[in-house]
C-alpha cells in the first residue's frame, strides 16, 4: 500500500518543527550556525516512517541546558512537563580559550581586569574570559527550549490529524485496487 499522504504529512509537520525552531532560536539568540543547521529527515522504514531531526551538537545543550555544580537548570519538554537537565559542569567549565575568542568577537571591553599569559600553553587570556567560565562553571547555562516547546506543540497536532492521511491512504489503496470494472 503506498502511504504517500502519511509521508506528506510526516514532512509537512517536521518542517513546522524546524522552521519554528529555528523562530525560536533567531529571536533568543540571533542568527546562528546553529540555526542553519537545524533540519528534519522522514526515512521509511519495515515497520512505517521515522521523522529524524538534525542540529549541531551543542543544540541540545542549549535546547535542555546544562546543570552547574551549585545550580541546577530545567527545561520544559515537548510533554510539557518540566524536567532536570541530563548534562552538568562537574570539574571543568567551558575552556577560556574559546570565551576569549567569543568575548573578542562581540567586541567587548572589560575593564580593570587587564590580560595575562597563560603558564601552560603560553597565550593570551582575558582575565574576564576566566570570571565567564567560572560563573557558567558553578550556574550552569540556561535552556532555551527552542526545540522542545514547538516539537510539543506539533506532536499533539500530529497525533489529532494523522489518522485523516491514513484515511486518505486506504481510500486510494482501495479505490486503485478494487477498480469496478
Amino acid at each position: 500500500m503506498k502511504t504517500t499522504n502519511i509521508e506528506r504529512y510526516l514532512n509537512s509537520f517536521g518542517q513546522n518543527v524546524v522552521n519554528d525552531s529555528k523562530k525560536l532560536l533567531s529571536s533568543k539568540k540571533g542568527s546562528t550556525a546553529l540555526g542553519k543547521s537545524i533540519r528534519v529527515k522522514v526515512v521509511p522504514t519495515s515497520t512505517g516512517f521515522s521523522t529524524k531531526f538534525y542540529m549541531l551538537d551543542y543544540g541540545e545543550y542549549l535546547d535542555k541546558g546544562v546543570s552547574g555544580n551549585k545550580k541546577k537548570q530545567s527545561y520544559k519538554d515537548y510533554k510539557g512537563g518540566i524536567e532536570s537537565s541530563p548534562y552538568s559542569y562537574t570539574t571543568k567549565g567551558p575552556p577560556i580559550d574559546i570565551l576569549s575568542k567569543w568575548i573578542k568577537k562581540k567586541g567587548i571591553k572589560p575593564k580593570g581586569l587587564g590580560r595575562g599569559r597563560s603558564k601552560n600553553t603560553g597565550q593570551y587570556i582575558s582575565g574576564f574570559a576566566y570570571l565567564i567560565s567560572r560563573k557558567i562553571k558553578r550556574e550552569g547555562i540556561k535552556s532555551l527550549s527552542f526545540f522542545q516547546e514547538p516539537l510539543g506543540l506539533y506532536y499533539g497536532i500530529l497525533q489529532k490529524n494523522m489518522l485523516k492521511g491514513l484515511r486518505e491512504d486506504i481510500q486510494t489503496y482501495i479505490t486503485t485496487f478494487y477498480r469496478p470494472k
